[in-house]
C-alpha cells in the first residue's frame, strides 16, 4: 500500500534532486535561525543579569 504524498511534497523532492546546491543554502538558513551555539556559564550569568523584569500586566499604566 502506497503512502499519500501531496503534489507540493513531490514537487519539492523533485526540485531538490534537480538542484542539489540548494541543500547548502538550506543548511545555512537553518544554522542562522535554529542552530544555536553553546553558551558558557559566564555568558549565561551575564545575560541573566541584564534581564529587565516585565510587569505582570503589560498594558497597566500604573
Amino acid at each position: 500500500m502506497a503512502m499519500y504524498e501531496s503534489e507540493h511534497t513531490r514537487w519539492m523532492r523533485e526540485w531538490m534532486e534537480k538542484h542539489p546546491e540548494e541543500r547548502q543554502v538550506q543548511k545555512t538558513g537553518r544554522a542562522l535561525w535554529w542552530d544555536k551555539s553553546f553558551r558558557d556559564e559566564e555568558e549565561q550569568r551575564r545575560l541573566a543579569a541584564s534581564d529587565i523584569p516585565q510587569k505582570s500586566y503589560y498594558y497597566d499604566a500604573n
